[in-house]
């Protein structure tokens, strides 16, 4: 049995932890979101170090390891730098975990596993804060591993000196035991680092929660964040999820998540291909697609990126690693536009859907938090050809450009699809495509009921266009969700975008996906005779918005079928489960019928015409010295799926009043006369033509004189 210490008084510490315990009143609550979150809400990715005594060669005396770290040139600005390498804008500290020894390094004055005299944290949080980023420091509540790496009888923590501390037995190789000595140790550096930014736990310990740990977080550090592994415990910012794996493709992380939105989501993996958390001795490679399309896949589902990488002793990390912060660095510069400052596409933000696309094609989109109208598409496994299709989910394109060149890119939108054609070159971690359009169409607001719901979670909540309400089945199979339009319309698909709390494919017998398998879709008139539906079939566990098209009909009321689930009856939780946080009716696709989009500069160019830079111009050019000669002109090429009459727009930059000709497919060209007040601003002019079923081309020029500068066309 452990001797009680009696010798030795209670320090003002332990005085401070009970008076501050004191103060605390009752449970802490839930809060899903709140100003506290928001510089993680403005992440995108973290740098996870695990860095200990048993980091590679183990050390079991302290004092030698903190020598060692000392005389081996361990900098903090050094994490700093590499973290910024990354785009990351926080680090996670990882020194007091389980399979690391139990180290703090700063110098503590609470006995019970290695304590540094070098303050190790404190000048990781000061380097950091100086940069603008932020430190989290990693917790543990697990005294399992207090053996690990030492010969039998051995323990890296220390119960007698932790006893004649507190005055009174604590055995620390129990989770009791461990759990007040780690409440300690949050208490001590609540108070010692005002500046840090909170912790990452990994996992819940009962000590912590019968004493009001989290709570005394929240009153002491109102400002700091928690983040908690695997566990969606409420109280928590951020639910992290860790190196998860059986997806495919690989690289797609948000797959294996199962928390939804606005909910703070992390996912934490690492970056060498192989070993331990931490340090080993060894130098595994990086694989640079699964982790860049991580990183990417992660952005587009607006989760966190926390990436995991091996501190050896002096702090550096192998030379793989290196050589890939080295190479993101530059590569994530190239596309920072379309990951920082936006949110994942397809999702609560709107955006273009996501996901698996024709050929083969699959990654995500992104869409800016400031201007709901700037989509990024990311493709991160390209198509087997040169064209990609995606669903526009009513947006109306204006205008497609290469994020990295600025090149623009021909693209036509109709039946709901956005398709860009002509790709040739495609990057191979993440062709990323700038999407501007000019708003969404088609959507109607419509009155919801439903055959079941569960108590709190009314069919309305699914047309509340507020994400944090969910419309719930009660786990009643078949289940129809109804859409009063109020008055007869022109109805040409459904949208759901079900709750992304259950993950995307069945990672095992217990975890499965509660996504909309199998449906029917039926109209009415009147909301009593509904007659044979009109739309069945199946739709993928697939993250992101999911579309139903129906054929093209006019009515008041739409029913949505539901007849069941993916999730099999082994998943006892999701199994029949059906949540929706929004859904919508749509009337029409953007551009009625088809659009098709081409910059000038992307067009035919001959005589003396040019390509010439216009930041005011679609795409950042526009196409100079087109007429004083027939020669002079620039040609289009169209496709049109049938013959007829088509609006032609085209933009335009002149000062004054000049004319274009227009001639579609050779025949008598038409004059336009425009006019303008600028060469830098672009002005607008629309057009009818008449083009042949197949392919078109339309050629502008001026026969006699100079004509406008022009910008791009569109044809509808």
């Amino acid at each position: 049995m452990m001797r009680r210490r009696l010798g030795r008084s209670v320090t003002v510490l332990v005085a401070v932890l009970v008076v501050a315990a004191s103060l605390v009143a009752g449970p802490a609550s839930a809060e899903l979101e709140h100003p506290r979150q928001q510089f993680l809400r403005d992440s995108q990715a973290g740098l996870f170090i695990h860095w200990g005594l048993r980091t590679s060669p183990q050390h079991t005396s302290c004092g030698a390891w903190e020598s060692d770290v000392t005389n081996g040139g361990w900098n903090a600005q050094y994490w700093v730098n590499e973290a910024k390498k990354l785009h990351a804008q926080y680090i996670v500290l990882a020194t007091f975990h389980s399979r690391l020894g139990y180290a703090r390094p700063w110098p503590s004055a609470i006995p019970g596993s290695c304590r540094t005299n070098r303050d190790f944290l404190g000048e990781l949080v000061s380097a950091s804060n100086a940069a603008g980023l932020r430190t989290i420091l990693y917790m543990t509540d697990d005294p399992q591993w207090w053996n690990e790496g030492l010969s039998s009888g051995q323990s890296w923590l220390d119960s007698d000196a932790y006893s004649d501390y507190k005055g009174h037995d604590v055995d620390l190789h129990t989770r009791d035991g461990f759990g007040e000595y780690s409440y300690d140790l949050f208490v001590e550096t609540m108070q010692r680092y005002p500046n840090l930014s909170g912790y990452w736990i990994d996992n819940d310990n009962a000590y912590w929660e019968r004493n009001g740990l989290y709570e005394l977080v929240r009153s002491t550090r109102p400002n700091w964040t928690l983040s908690n592994n695997n566990e969606d415990t409420s109280i928590m910012d951020m639910i992290s999820n860790e190196q998860k794996t059986g997806m495919s493709p690989a690289y797609d992380y948000p797959q294996a998540v199962y928390t939804a939105a606005p909910r703070l989501i992390e996912a934490d993996y690492k970056l060498p291909v192989s070993g331990a958390w931490w340090y080993d001795g060894s130098n595994p490679s990086v694989d640079y697609k699964l982790t860049l399309g991580r990183y990417v896949t992660n952005t587009g589902s607006s989760i966190k990126s926390l990436m995991a990488e091996t501190a050896q002793v002096n702090g550096r990390f192998p030379s793989n690693q290196e050589a890939f912060n080295n190479f993101a660095s530059t590569y994530l510069d190239g596309i920072w536009g379309s990951i920082n400052g936006t949110e994942g596409g397809g999702y609560a933000y709107g955006g273009l859907k996501p996901g698996f696309w024709n050929d083969g094609a699959h990654g995500v989109t992104t869409v800016s938090r400031t201007n709901p109208d700037l989509h990024f598409v990311h493709v991160v496994t390209r198509p087997s050809g040169s064209t990609l299709r995606l669903r526009d989910n009513g947006y109306r394109v204006t205008s497609v450009t290469n994020l990295r060149t600025g090149a623009s890119v021909a693209f036509s939108q109709g039946n709901g699809f956005l398709t860009l054609t002509g790709v040739s070159a495609w990057d191979q971690y993440d062709t990323v495509f700038r999407v501007q359009t000019s708003g969404r169409v088609g959507r109607y607001t419509a009155t919801m009921s439903a055959s079941a719901s569960a108590s709190g979670h009314p069919a309305s909540h699914a047309a509340d266009g507020d994400y944090r309400t969910y419309w719930d089945s009660n786990k009643s199979l078949p289940v129809s969700l109804r859409f009063d339009l109020g008055s007869a319309k022109p109805v040409r698909y459904l949208a759901i975008n079900q709750r992304e709390d259950s993950v995307a494919y069945a990672r095992s017998d217990t975890e499965q996906s509660a996504r909309i398998r199998q449906y029917r879709v039926y109209v009415s008139a009147n909301g009593t005779d509904w007659g044979s539906p009109v739309a069945t079939g199946t739709l993928p566990s697939h993250r992101g918005v999911a579309f139903v098209d129906i054929p093209a009909t006019t009515t008041r009321h739409v029913r949505l079928e539901v007849v069941n689930t993916h999730a099999a009856s082994t998943d006892t939780t999701r199994f029949q489960r059906l949540r929706v946080d929004e859904a919508w009716v749509g009337g029409e696709y953007a551009g009625g019928g088809t659009t098709t989009g081409v910059e000038a500069e992307a067009a035919t160019l001959s005589g003396r015409a040019v390509s010439a830079a216009c930041a005011g111009c679609s795409g950042g050019a526009k196409v100079r010295f087109i007429g004083n000669g027939s020669a002079d002109h620039v040609t289009f090429t169209v496709q049109a799926a049938a013959a007829g009459a088509r609006q032609l727009s085209f933009d335009y930059t002149v000062d004054g009043t000049r004319s274009f000709f227009v001639s579609v497919n050779n025949g008598a060209a038409a004059e336009i006369p425009v006019s303008g007040t600028s060469w830098g601003t672009p002005a607008s002019h629309t057009t009818t033509v008449t083009l042949a079923e197949g392919a078109n081309t339309i050629r502008f020029f001026n026969d006699g004189a100079n004509a406008p500068d022009l910008d791009k066309i569109t044809v509808t």
